[in-house]
């Protein structure tokens, strides 16, 4: 059944990025299916072919390099999963590029890591690659930088879902779509009978990010906690974001139709700049900054900067011009912005009045910690 809200959003996406995950594009034993890629494969061929500006970011590099090397079970060492890694991606492209070719398109291979995104400068750059990849008619396939990725050195995206919000971000497409081995959100446990599958979700409130927690534990379970999150980045800079099944015949084409497949998740608001983008949805924040009820008022109702009097604590180490996180007490982040002082300085000045600061540091360079031009605020 078509749906005008659904269709709306669709005909005026320009340019779409869909995200494939691993179980859509793997067999049960955890192997690439070339099948399912071949599908894929033609599904954006199509959406090309009629002038839309299709990104992919895709999973599936071990499961490729397990079918390469024949292995059974996936490696829990960390080189051997970083090498399985780096087969696959070859098998990978190779594949997609195959099936791109045989449907009159390329496919152009672009792997990232998150601190390609953190410096603006290549942030810019990638942006423009992208574009002009596009501009050509050839098909982006992305993936996280699997064989350089390192948590423990803050290079890494976390998941593929998050990975394409921030690219979402960066081309400021209007529409991402997650394609899962899930329906798409549901109000309970998806193997109750009683669970509904949600079709729209104006707002992602605290009811909605509950669906993704263990109900005894509070902890966040499961795939949906990091598609919540994707959500979240896209919805509130002002874009849409569907979830729906990849092994639904057709998916990508009956969704542009504007068909009632999945859980759509609407815009919040105005599409946000492309600089408070990069500072609220791109860089890793280096810290966190906890701030009283006056000042999460003052940033978020009234669109002012923060100043050093709403501070009650620092967290982390940082320097100037770094992105940090503001929360309130409760430890929920309300926004991100580039710091004009360092947490040491910050530490000291916390809930002064800006006339004691050169009295405190020695200088005044400026008023705000966080100039509300370097601010983005959290719609959620």
């Amino acid at each position: 059944m078509t749906d005008l809200l659904r269709q709306e959003i669709a005909t005026s996406a320009h340019t779409i990025v869909v995200k494939v995950g691993t179980r859509v594009l793997t067999t049960d034993q955890g192997v690439l299916s070339e099948q399912q890629i071949t599908q894929l494969g033609r599904q954006l061929s199509q959406l090309a072919a009629a002038g839309r500006r299709v990104v992919l970011v895709s999973s599936g590099a071990v499961g490729a390099g397990m079918s390469q090397l024949g292995l059974t079970q996936r490696p829990t060492d960390l080189a051997k999963l970083q090498a399985v890694a780096a087969v696959g991606q070859a098998k990978l492209i190779e594949l997609y590029d195959r099936v791109l070719r045989d449907n009159g398109c390329h496919a152009a291979q672009v792997l990232l890591t998150a601190e390609d995104l953190d410096d603006r400068t290549r942030y810019l750059n990638i942006r423009n690659t992208l574009l002009s990849v596009l501009d050509f008619g050839a098909i982006p396939i992305i993936n996280e930088n699997d064989t350089v990725a390192v948590e423990e050195l803050m290079l890494t995206f976390g998941d593929n879902d998050r990975l394409a919000a921030r690219v979402t971000n960066l081309l400021r497409a209007p529409l991402l779509i997650l394609l899962s081995d899930v329906q798409g959100l549901y109000n309970g446990s998806p193997e109750l009978p009683e669970s509904k599958l949600l079709s729209v979700v104006p707002k992602l409130d605290e009811e909605i990010m509950g669906f993704a927690r263990d109900k005894k534990t509070g902890h966040s379970k499961g795939g949906m906690a990091s598609k919540l999150e994707a959500a979240r980045m896209v919805t509130s800079a002002g874009e849409n974001m569907i979830i729906a099944s990849g092994r639904q015949p057709d998916v990508l084409r009956r969704l542009l139709d504007g068909e009632d497949l999945g859980t759509l998740f609407l815009a919040q608001g105005k599409a946000v700049t492309p600089r408070k983008r990069w500072i609220g949805y791109s860089v890793q924040p280096r810290g966190e900054l906890v701030v009283d009820d006056g000042a999460v008022k003052a940033l978020g109702d009234k669109g002012k900067s923060l100043l050093p009097i709403g501070v009650t604590q620092v967290r982390g180490t940082f320097q100037k011009g770094d992105v940090v996180r503001v929360c309130n007490g409760q430890d929920q982040e309300i926004a991100r912005g580039l710091t004009n002082y360092t947490s040491e300085e910050i530490g000291q000045i916390l809930g002064k009045r800006t006339d004691q600061i050169e009295g405190i540091l020695g200088h005044h360079p400026y008023d705000e910690i966080i100039h509300r031009d370097n601010l983005t605020v959290s719609r959620v």
